[in-house]
């Protein structure tokens, strides 16, 4: 749902990793409440996570303080789109920038550390050339902000009957657990729920490859509902007798990812 959940330790962070696939972007594992969009293992030389080195308030109206030039300007201003005015200035207080060319991560998303509900939005802005690397990492993060909100996670809860938020435990209306429910409970074979092994993510995804749209997606329901919503967005509209096109019909059913799949494309030209 659209309401922000308290989640103290929760990163969303976005990897340029080995072998890219149809959106070209890796994922960090072995951090507990991080939530990344990719595939696969790191590339030789990575130094993993770039480090920020301009910060940017996000004013109440949605401004930034200082105002940022070039290629931080450029990224910020997609994230905008992608996001949309409002919801940068209702949720996001922070932007931060790197450029770190060895560094396997695209971007990332965390908690404010004064403000648990609001998010920082952090960029490395080494990849900010490829528009359609930068494109789908957006979507794919904008899913798991618009999945994680007050309604759909128990952040206070420490054993779960239903899915792992990264954070949390999904409460049993939500869209996310739904999804789980749907698509990941009938696998005798999935991944634990809070999963972030890529070689783990790998195996399963090759047991059932024409199930996910990426082997990332094969990580965790999280991330496969992520990415999914983000070839669901960017990719012309496909079959809905498979699978993947029944996931498809998943958001298609919900107003919240159908209209935002709708304004995406036509921000961005995509129709």
């Amino acid at each position: 749902m659209r309401s922000r959940w308290i989640a103290l330790l929760t990163v969303s962070a976005v990897v340029l990793v080995g072998v890219l696939v149809w959106i070209g972007i890796g994922a960090v594992a072995g951090t507990s409440g991080l939530f990344g969009t990719g595939t696969r293992q790191p590339s030789v030389g990575s130094t993993g996570d770039f480090t920020p080195t301009e910060t940017y308030a996000v004013l109440p109206d949605g401004t930034l303080d200082p105002e940022p030039e070039g290629r931080a300007r450029e990224v910020w201003d997609e994230f905008v789109r992608v996001a949309t005015p409002d919801f940068v200035a209702s949720d996001i207080t922070g932007y931060h920038t790197g450029d770190d060319p060895d560094s396997d991560t695209l971007a990332y998303v965390t908690s404010d550390e004064n403000d648990p509900t609001k998010w920082v939005f952090a960029a490395n802005l080494a990849y900010a050339d490829d528009a359609d690397l930068l494109l789908s990492t957006l979507v794919h993060e904008y899913a798991h902000l618009l999945s994680l909100g007050l309604d759909d996670v128990d952040p206070a809860a420490e054993v779960c009957d239903t899915e792992w938020s990264g954070a949390g435990c999904l409460l049993p209306d939500s869209d996310l657990q739904r999804f789980a429910e749907r698509f990941w409970a009938a696998y005798d074979d999935a991944p634990a729920r809070d999963n972030v092994d890529a070689d783990i993510a790998w195996e399963f995804y090759q047991a059932h490859e024409s199930d996910f749209v990426s082997d990332y997606a094969a990580t965790n329901a999280s991330e496969d509902f992520a990415e999914t919503f983000a070839t669901y967005v960017l990719e012309p509209d496909g079959s809905r007798d498979s699978v993947i096109g029944e996931k498809y019909a998943f958001f298609d059913a919900l107003p919240e990812y159908a209209d935002a799949r709708q304004r995406i494309r036509a921000e961005f030209g995509l129709d």
